[in-house]
């Protein structure tokens, strides 16, 4: 199958989030599964082109795209992805793409994108590869559809290509003014009160990418649920609602290349299921990091995140208290909104002995949290998937979590279970968004882990546990398939 990956990010390339590690791995499995995969992103001004081995692809040449009535020259730039035989193209346009950040807040975030999308569609033409299926992944990709089906239209090369659209946090929905249409050379009379381009009196990108695709997927099966509800759709429930046949949820891969305590070359001592014995010498390089005490039968509790509300930091504010009288230690790694910054670096500098708080990133630090801690909190009001509680489970450092999205689908919470007879567990979960609920099920927690036989069994639950993405290839694979019928009328 000839499969086009379209995404505004790019790991290594470009990243601001788990969007770009999927379209990293993605497509190097689709491609071991037998499949043809081209993907294609922006030429930012950050991607070191010598770095990276970017080469100008001189049988396309210079394109003119028209954007808002100007004619915009672009070019396009050729690799191949790390570890992989798959041709990556950057689209190159320095007017729009050679910025101090991916995302801007400039008057022209519209137009950027619309020539990104414009750019692909061109960009197949001129090298003849008509895809079975596009695959576009968030807003900035989601006029791809509608152009295939209307502005592009008349090359009939693209007669059976279909589109999945990918929706990886529905909150972002790139929404512009009405006159956003006209710049696209969209047809106005799509334009119209619960029209397929109108969303709260704005035009949005991905309305757009979702009522014109085949197929709707996203990165979790209960957070495809979950975006059908008011609590979680973010708006944009009725449209989907309307397409639930079409949506399905997918959960993303973990890169175990990347995340594997047997091999991760960022921590000090390798380990396995098999023998966890290096995990206690992983914790004991932590703390000596970290400066805090060492006392092996005190539970490290590892934070890596952005540090928002969005992460249920909040809920973290409002039980603050009660987590510093429980018998662990934290270290904290991230940053976000400042009251919460603020919170952990005062609690560092008052409670030495207990917090240890890192503001900022540092990928060697975040693979030693994985591996040094106990247990690792993610208290996320919402989670579309999450990755981080994956890699958790395969470093054996028990998950405490929030049940929502990817990760009510991947941490299987131990006393839930056990009540039923059950003893295959992995972490622990609470429902309601409280701090309550929080500081109850880390308390629970904590308990747990000086029951070192259990907490035995818990640690080897979860790092058995698959999450690779060769599991979830095959089923992007069957949703490819779904929407090339559905596209050709099958």
């Amino acid at each position: 199958m000839k499969i086009a990956m379209v995404a505004a990010e790019v790991a290594p390339y470009a990243k601001t989030g788990g969007l770009a590690d999927v379209i990293e791995a993605l497509p190097k499995t689709l491609e071991k599964l037998g499949n043809d995969v081209k993907i294609f992103m922006p030429k930012y001004s950050l991607i070191d082109e010598n770095k990276h081995k970017l080469t100008y692809e001189s049988t396309i040449g210079e394109m003119p795209i028209r954007v808002n009535g100007h004619i915009r020259s672009v070019h396009v730039q050729k690799s191949k992805i790390n570890g992989s035989e798959v041709d990556i193209y950057f689209i190159d346009c320095p007017h729009y793409f050679y910025r101090r950040h991916i995302y801007t807040m400039d008057p022209d975030e519209d137009e950027r994108f619309i020539l990104f999308c414009k750019a692909v569609i061109e960009t197949l033409q001129r090298l003849q590869w008509a895809p079975d299926v596009i695959h576009c992944n968030d807003w900035q990709t989601g006029l791809i559809p509608l152009f295939i089906k209307d502005n592009y239209s008349w090359d009939r090369m693209f007669d059976h290509t279909a589109t999945l659209m990918s929706i990886h946090n529905i909150a972002y929905q790139g929404r512009f003014p009405n006159q956003t249409i006209q710049k696209a050379e969209l047809k106005g009379s799509l334009y119209y009160p619960g029209g397929p381009l109108e969303f709260y009196e704005t035009f949005s990108f991905l309305k757009t990418g979702i009522v014109y695709s085949e197929i709707i997927s996203t990165v979790s099966e209960t957070y495809a649920h979950e975006i059908l509800t008011a609590e979680y759709g973010f708006g944009m429930e009725k449209e989907l609602w309307s397409r639930r046949e079409d949506l399905f949820g997918v959960l993303n891969g973990a890169d175990y290349e990347q995340w594997n305590p047997e091999g991760d070359p960022f921590i000090p001592y390798h380990y396995s299921a098999a023998d966890l014995s290096n995990k206690l010498m992983n914790k004991e390089y932590l703390i000596k990091q970290t400066h805090l005490p060492f006392d092996k039968n005190k539970p490290i509790i590892g934070i890596v995140s952005r540090l928002v509300a969005q992460k249920g930091f909040d809920l973290v504010a409002e039980a603050i208290n009660d987590l510093m009288f429980l018998d662990a230690q934290w270290v904290i790694l991230g940053s976000g909104e400042d009251k919460y910054e603020e919170m952990f670096t005062i609690l560092s500098r008052s409670i030495p002995d207990k917090v240890w708080a890192y503001i900022g990133f540092n990928n060697e630090l975040a693979h030693l949290i994985e591996a040094g801690a106990d247990m690792f909190l993610m208290p996320s009001r919402y989670e579309p998937c999450g990755l981080n509680q994956i890699y958790s489970l395969k470093y054996g450092t028990v998950p405490i979590v929030r049940k929502t999205g990817g990760l009510a689908d991947t941490v299987q919470d131990w006393h839930e279970l056990q009540a039923r007879g059950d003893e295959t567990g992995d972490g622990f979960s609470f429902n309601d968004a409280t701090g309550f609920s929080l500081h109850t099920t880390v308390r629970r927690a904590v308990e747990t882990f000086t029951e070192k036989k259990t907490w035995r069994k818990i640690q080897e639950n979860g790092m058995n546990r698959d999450y690779s993405w060769q599991v979830s290839a095959k089923k992007y694979v069957e949703l490819y398939e779904k929407a090339t019928k559905k596209r050709r009328g099958n």
